[in-house]
């Protein structure tokens, strides 16, 4: 049998915050595998601790990194809030929520619009959205002229089918926690030249949300966040929440540019892919609810 023991990889911040016992899920998932008589430990991740990983007893956790063997699994917040997944992959588009048939008529209406108002008040106390102003509004990611497997086209070329398909304002922003190649820079300013209705920022997002008409984006957690603001969006990026949205990967680009005429359930469909799929670390029922994914990962939980 196996050793019912975890071993947890994590990068150093967030290991010391683990350490003193600030990190609430990390908190509560330690706790939830001791209740069950396992035992943990935690280590500093980087190549060669994961190389020794398939070495040690018992199973492993990561955070945001592939899992290295077949008794080990992955963890990331799901975008906001106290919302989690543990899953056996790293790549969100492959997913069981993303593969997974959202049905409006199954969820409990009440519940989600509960659900839906309390979130959004949290996160946009007092804001009244509006789109008087027609504004397309793409938040980018990184590697802005690369064509990834996951992407429809690359960040740029994207950029350039919303503005051949929308007829007012396009603003782009860049991410903050990216570092732009000058090739890059120059790639947008060209398009800001061709076309003086798009322009590009650094920072401003959480400004132009509320603003926008529709988001555009490969994957960004900010077209989440917009259904909180019925803001509809397109993805041109695999995705786990791709399901309300108009996808480019799934439908191809018209019939995702096509979607933005719909109104999606979004209080339906946000209790669905957070409340219903994600584990809640702000929930009595965490510890249980984690142990069950453990279990149906196959962990002897």
């Amino acid at each position: 049998m196996t050793e019912r023991h975890l071993s947890i990889y994590l990068d150093d911040w967030i290991l010391a915050q683990v350490r003193e016992g600030s990190q609430n899920f990390f908190k509560r998932l330690i706790g939830a595998v001791e209740e069950a008589d396992w035992t943990v430990s935690l280590h500093e991740t980087g190549p060669e601790a994961r190389r020794e990983a398939l070495d040690k007893p018992g199973y492993a956790l990561f955070r945001m990194e592939p899992p290295t063997h077949e008794r080990a699994l992955t963890c990331r917040r799901t975008y906001l809030g106290a919302f989690w997944h543990v899953e056996r992959v790293a790549e969100r588009w492959d997913w069981p929520v993303a593969k997974a048939t959202f049905v409006a008529n199954d969820i409990d209406g009440e519940a989600a619009q509960k659900f839906f108002s309390a979130t959004k008040n949290r996160l946009y106390p007092g804001i009244i959205p509006s789109d008087e102003d027609n504004l397309a509004f793409i938040p980018l990611q990184g590697r802005l002229l690369d064509h990834r497997s996951f992407q429809a086209v690359s960040p740029v070329q994207m950029i350039e089918e919303v503005i051949a398909r929308h007829e007012g304002p396009v603003v782009a922003t860049l991410h903050p926690r990216e570092s732009y190649k000058p090739a890059e820079i120059a790639a947008l300013e060209a398009l800001s030249a061709r076309f003086p209705r798009f322009r590009f920022q650094s920072g401003g997002s959480l400004d132009l949300l509320p603003r926008c008409k529709f988001v555009v984006t490969q994957n960004s957690a900010l077209a989440l966040e917009g259904f909180f603001l019925r803001k509809p969006a397109v993805l041109f990026g695999l995705s786990d929440f791709h399901h309300i949205a108009g996808s480019v990967p799934r439908d191809g680009i018209e019939a995702a540019f096509e979607k933005l005429r719909q109104t999606p359930p979004v209080a339906r469909y946000l209790y669905w892919f957070l409340q219903l799929n994600a584990l809640n670390a702000g929930r009595p029922e965490f510890e249980e609810r984690l142990r069950e994914q453990l279990r149906a990962c196959g962990w002897p939980i």
